[in-house]
């Protein structure tokens, strides 16, 4: 600070930035975006040079307490990213971090509410005055809005969490991976009861991440059951009663006729799922998450729809044609066209489930292709800009068994995935036999059980690197697929768009021609993510 002295000889104090009094306006308009700037990159700062400095030292020792302990998050970040996921997701961790981050939300403005006074804006020029009270608001939404924008986010998916995960002890991998079962539950009004229709098994290698996907036909028949599973006692030979005892039925029947055989379990059906996922595979799985298929559309919607190439022509399903058996439909109530398209929820719904005038195996393979899309396009942007759309939606459509204090270590396990190739096992056509062999209704187990453990040997312990896509050069003979690494080329859409037409195909509907739309439509599984 330098001093000066009048006639009188008294001593008149000309700092500017702590007395602006004798300050040009210009110096007084630089002073107070200095002040500015010193809050909002070290706060406390501009109290110390202009101001209360018992509050800048106060505010000082926060901030770099604060970036301490960025530091030291970025550290376990990069050492020990489940410890790190696990706190943001453990429900008392999050309600701390919740806490500290509206405390220091509150506080930045706090501070620069403080600095707006030491400005002293009467000092400014009036044209300066509104620029500067301008900028403080700005600057006051970008850093304490944040934290309190980040704050009502961790909260948001603190109360998902709670009300989709359950309380409950972790478990650990078995054979050195984690199976889930993830089934897509459909429970109609023409249904007594739930029937996942979608049915598979998701197995991920506990370190690497590398994942396998075993889809199970929902027609699927004589599951078998091990000796240690409540279901032997009463299906000591598997679920062979016949048609009526397709796999997709016996979550229905064990829910409403066998529930006492899993006296501790908040949903049997899925329990006796599980069992039989696990026969037919051969493998112990573990948990399971099931999504209820009406609510999956409100997924799709929170992420502002997927794009994929949609390969051929998929149908949307009228209403039954009442007395009919088997059942028929009126002639489809819309078409999903070929191409690359982004579907909204409904379409994408309708493009997952639809099988008319075509098999189940086509059906799973346009699954597969939505889950992939998902998987693909749900990047940071679209969760930071949808998460509460996302979070609302999540919460009302997923069940599972997994235990929150899990949550974390699978977090972090998912994001490992990401970097692997996920690989595709179907126990049915086209990866054993043919729909007129009729596999799924004669399975071969000492077959499938073989096929399963060469899969999951190849892809235990995988190098990313050995999963990355096919170059562009090698397209013309191989597709590369999330679910399925390697498949025969898809005839692009634009060759038989010329030829078919949606009004050709409703024609075709409409006088009951099916033989020539099953031709038409056998490449509407043939899908890609876009």
């Amino acid at each position: 600070m330098s001093q000066a002295s009048d006639p009188e000889g008294q001593w008149l104090l000309t700092d500017p930035v702590r007395y602006p009094q004798a300050a040009t306006p210009r110096v007084r308009t630089k002073r107070a975006f200095v002040l500015l700037l010193l809050t909002l990159v070290l706060p406390g700062s501009a109290q110390i040079v202009a101001g209360n400095r018992r509050l800048g030292r106060r505010a000082l020792l926060v901030t770099f307490a604060v970036w301490l302990s960025v530091l030291a998050t970025i550290v376990i970040a990069v050492t020990n990213r489940t410890a790190l996921v696990s706190a943001v997701t453990h429900q008392w961790w999050s309600l701390f971090l919740i806490i500290v981050l509206l405390v220091l939300a509150v506080s930045w403005a706090v501070l620069f509410l403080n600095t707006l006074r030491i400005i002293r804006p009467p000092l400014l020029e009036r044209s300066m005055r509104p620029v500067v009270a301008g900028s403080l608001v700005a600057l006051m939404v970008v850093t304490s809005g944040s934290l309190a924008y980040g704050a009502y986010l961790l909260n948001v998916s603190r109360g998902t969490f709670g009300s989709i995960f359950q309380a409950g002890p972790a478990f650990d991998p078995v054979d050195g991976r984690y199976n889930f079962l993830l089934m897509g539950g459909d429970a109609g009004e023409d249904r007594t009861g739930r029937r996942p229709d979608s049915i598979s098994v998701i197995s991920v290698d506990a370190s690497s991440g590398a994942t396998v996907t075993f889809s199970i036909p929902r027609n699927f028949q004589n599951a078998p059951f091990t000796e240690d599973s409540p279901l032997w006692e009463i299906y000591p030979d598997g679920y062979n009663c016949g048609d009526e005892c397709i796999i997709n039925s016996l979550y229905p029947t064990i829910a409403q006729d066998h529930a006492d055989l899993y006296p501790e379990s908040d949903d049997p059906g899925a329990e006796a799922m599980m069992d039989a996922a696990g026969g037919i595979l051969g493998i112990e799985v573990q948990a399971y998450i099931l999504v209820d298929m009406e609510g999956f559309s409100q997924v799709i919607d929170a992420m502002g729809g997927i794009t994929i190439d949609a390969g051929g022509w998929v149908p949307i399903t009228a209403a039954e044609i009442p007395g009919t058996n088997p059942i028929q439909h009126y002639p489809p109530s819309g078409w999903i066209a070929p191409g690359v398209q982004t579907l909204d929820g409904y379409h994408a719904l309708w493009y997952a489930r639809s099988r008319e005038f075509v098999t189940d195996y086509h059906r799973i393979a346009r699954q597969q292709c939505v889950q992939q899309a998902m998987i693909a396009q749900l990047d940071p942007a679209t969760v930071l800009t949808r998460f509460e759309d996302l979070a609302s939606a999540g919460a009302d459509i997923v069940e599972t068994d997994i235990s929150l204090d899990q949550l974390g270590s699978f977090v972090d396990l998912a994001l490992k995935a990401k970097n692997h190739e996920t690989r595709r096992l179907t126990i049915g056509p086209p990866d054993f036999g043919t729909a007129a062999d009729n596999f799924v209704t004669y399975p071969v187990f000492e077959e499938i059980h073989q096929r399963v453990q060469q899969t999951l040997a190849e892809t235990t312990g995988a190098d990313p690197a050995a999963d990355a896509p096919v170059p562009a050069e090698l397209a013309s003979t191989t597709a590369v697929s999330v679910f399925q690494p390697v498949q025969p080329a898809i005839v692009p859409a634009q060759v038989t768009a010329p030829e078919i037409t949606e009004e050709y195909l409703q024609q075709l509907a409409t006088i009951g021609d099916s033989a020539t739309l099953s031709t038409l439509l056998d490449n509407n599984g043939e899908c890609s993510p876009a």
